[in-house]
């Protein structure tokens, strides 16, 4: 079974990446966040820039598309051909409200009509491999019924589920029934993404669902960068690690990132995360929320224990 690092937007950039798979690794592929296809040029070339092969070497980097225009998605798919990807990812999954405004990401579920005649085109007219990840509905996840009727006319491998709505957003538990049926009823393999944040979860998914292509793992692999490592039977994280890795992602932000508060704002976004091993440091907790540099994360982490198995 595959294990996948989970695109999150404005997280797992191209520096991300590349530090996470030198220290940790451990998955099988990454798939880096949503590009929306631009006809202005300028703006095109430059929403490349993170997927660039020279800045992702040593991974195995999937490539992700927003667009709900078959004609977009097919200069898209040259442009990424052309600098050497042979595989796209549809996102049907963001619930973003800007995005849903625009009938893309999970917006698109509305109209399975529109979405199913989307497919036919870009399947047919392309010689890329396409790939899709998508959410259980938009309303509700009983949606995902029909949604697999449509998936089930494509060949994705893997089909990515995460089984939520897009009104759930990322509220209350993935709705494990209604991807069991999905399970039951795919021509596709599928692979399962949501709230897999230990070894524990991951072990009662693919006991559940052996047959899955892989696993998808976001969040719980920001909050624990050694989550696959453990999966596969590795040593648990360590507060050290974390510490180092943290140490090692500010220098690199550093050198790509115009300003401390643009790595600032990175930083701290990834150890409010990672904060999560530490449930009981209040503080410190606080602290790294309301720092207002670089030095006063690093100043507070430095003092948290080591953590609790």
């Amino acid at each position: 079974m595959n294990l996948y690092f989970a695109p999150l937007e404005g997280v797992t950039s191209c520096t991300y990446r590349t530090t996470h798979a030198k220290i940790f690794g451990g998955c099988e592929a990454y798939y880096a966040p949503f590009i929306t296809p631009s006809d202005i040029e300028r703006f095109s070339i430059k929403s490349l820039r993170d997927v660039m092969p020279e800045k992702n070497q040593g991974i195995d980097l999937k490539v992700q598309v927003l667009t709900c225009q078959s004609e977009s998605f097919k200069k898209f798919a040259e442009k990424v051909k052309s600098i050497g990807y042979n595989e796209v990812n549809i996102n049907l999954g963001c619930p973003s409200g800007t995005v849903v405004k625009k009938n893309r990401g999970s917006g698109f579920l509305r109209t399975p009509e529109e979405l199913d005649r989307f497919l036919y085109e870009v399947y047919s007219e392309n010689d890329i491999k396409i790939t899709i990840k998508t959410r259980a509905g938009f309303f509700n996840t009983s949606e995902l019924d029909n949604l697999i009727e449509i998936y089930n006319k494509y060949p994705s491998v893997p089909l990515i589920i995460h089984p939520r709505s897009r009104e759930d957003y990322y509220k209350g538990e993935p709705d494990n029934d209604a991807f069991k049926r999905a399970y039951e009823i795919s021509k596709n393999k599928l692979c399962y993404n949501g709230n897999i944040f230990s070894r524990d979860d991951y072990i009662q998914i693919s006991e559940e669902f052996p047959m899955l292509e892989g696993v998808m793992i976001g969040r719980g692999a920001i909050a624990n960068p050694a989550i696959f490592r453990e999966i596969k039977g590795g040593a648990p994280l360590t507060t050290s690690e974390l510490i180092e890795f943290s140490d090692i992602l500010i220098e690199n932000y550093t050198k790509v990132l115009v300003s401390e508060h643009y790595v600032l704002n990175k930083i701290k976004e990834i150890w409010l995360l990672m904060m999560l091993n530490f449930p009981e440091e209040k503080k410190i907790l606080k602290a790294v929320k309301k720092a207002s540099k670089v030095m006063d994360i690093v100043t507070a982490v430095n003092n948290l224990p080591e953590i609790k198995r």
